[in-house]
């Protein structure tokens, strides 16, 4: 699940040809998310991460979990949803 967005400054100082040190600041966007499968914070850099996902219209995984078992196992709870008898007691709004 996506939560927000938030900036890492860092401050470094580079010498210059002549000796002077000059301060100078970076940002970093830097996206924070929870896992859909073990409700842990976990961030990602915005750069590495496609602008469509920065939503929670998508599933997110931590690294330590598995994100390809994660996927089967939505896959298969989609299947037995969509597998339903016509005749089922399950309304609309329950899928």
């Amino acid at each position: 699940m996506f939560v927000r967005l938030e900036h890492i400054i860092t401050e470094h100082v580079r010498p210059s040809k002549k000796g002077n040190y000059h301060p100078y600041i970076r940002r970093k966007t830097v996206c924070l998310f929870v896992c859909d499968k073990c409700d842990k914070e976990f961030r990602r850099d915005k750069g590495s991460i496609d602008p469509k996902r920065l939503s929670n219209n998508y599933n997110h995984v931590c690294p330590t979990c598995d994100p390809k078992r994660f996927a089967q196992k939505k896959g298969v709870e989609k299947r037995k949803k969509l597998d339903l008898p016509v005749d089922s007691l399950i309304t609309i709004d329950k899928l």
